[in-house]
């Protein structure tokens, strides 16, 4: 399984239906939450180890209504949690 991070800008006053959008529509997602900043929101999604992130990214989330820029991080390992 990969683990990513990706920083959404919304465009102006988009935010929370990008996140609505991102919850109810995208079922890699694993939690979203807004954030002060550079970027308006910040969402962890899981995908198998076969897929293609690029892709994953450009064409799932970049195109979702109220999206302007994204910003992704591919974590590796994790260090404890909940």
């Amino acid at each position: 399984m990969q683990t990513i991070f990706v920083q959404f800008k919304c465009r102006p006053g988009k935010a929370y239906a990008v996140a609505d959008a991102l919850v109810q529509d995208v079922e890699e997602i694993s939690e979203v939450f807004s954030t002060s900043g550079h970027y308006d929101l910040i969402a962890k999604f899981y995908l198998a180890d076969d897929r293609d992130l690029g892709h994953f990214v450009t064409e799932r989330l970049q195109t979702l209504d109220g999206v302007s820029d994204t910003f992704t991080t591919v974590a590796f390992k994790a260090f404890g949690g909940v």
